[in-house]
């Protein structure tokens, strides 16, 4: 049994996906192992609840990594997760992952961003400072951007609180001398739009489609405890 964890970062996730992977929901805590005890032979993390539920915990990957199941991780929470647990056998995919495990991003909430419920298909309602930086770079390795503006608007990201962070609020709380340019930022940012966390995702959703769905007992130079907390957890 495959399963990805996934919401506003691939929306249409379910069309995407062949009858061998079940589509869930942003990934919290319990899920990694209720997934596990249930079964799972590969699991994909992508998106993951982190405001309003309690995170995975690292704990509950390490307990499927150490039952044989291949755990992948990109975008969102899955690309934090990927490299704070990849000496232990999580596959970290895309750029974003590699960005964390490098040192390059450290600060969780660059990939942060509200999204609708379940019954709105997780619909995003903020632009992740993640995608913000890819279409500002996008923008200026294409020369659409001189340098000032690119500093100017990428630090205006970085200001902006997470929830707040829009194309159009970056533009508009960006401290542009040339009030009449903020029309055309904003029109050039739109329709330029990079989404790399749903870049990554698809990376890994098509490496998930590739995984055999089987368990294996890949040889590990750790051993899983189980604690006394965990059991509690059980």
């Amino acid at each position: 049994m495959k399963i990805i964890f996934v919401g506003p970062t691939v929306t249409d996730a379910t069309d995407l996906v062949s009858d061998t992977i079940e589509i869930r929901g942003p990934a919290m805590h319990r899920d990694i192992l209720d997934a596990t005890n249930e079964g799972a032979t590969v699991i994909g993390i992508v998106d993951g609840c982190f405001e309003d539920a309690a995170p995975v915990r690292h704990k509950e990957i390490l307990f499927a990594l150490a039952k044989g199941v291949r755990v992948y991780g990109a975008g969102s929470m899955g690309a934090l997760r990927a490299a704070e647990c990849q000496v232990y056998g999580m596959i970290g995919i895309g750029k974003i992952f590699t960005s964390y495990a490098n040192g390059q991003l450290i600060d969780d909430s660059d990939v942060a961003q509200i999204h609708g419920p379940t019954e709105l298909n997780y619909l995003p309602l903020s632009e992740p400072l993640v995608n913000v930086i890819a279409t500002l770079d996008h923008l200026l390795s294409r020369q659409k951007l001189d340098r000032q503006e690119y500093e100017i608007l990428r630090a205006s990201a970085e200001r902006l609180f997470f929830k707040d962070r829009t194309y159009r609020s970056v533009v508009a709380r960006a401290d542009l001398s040339d009030g009449s340019s903020r029309n055309r930022l904003e029109d050039l940012l739109l329709s330029n739009a990079v989404d790399q966390k749903r870049r990554d995702a698809l990376e890994l959703i098509a490496a998930v489609e590739a995984a055999e769905d089987i368990r294996h007992s890949a040889e590990k130079d750790w051993s899983f405890i189980s604690t006394a907390q965990w059991r509690r957890s059980l």
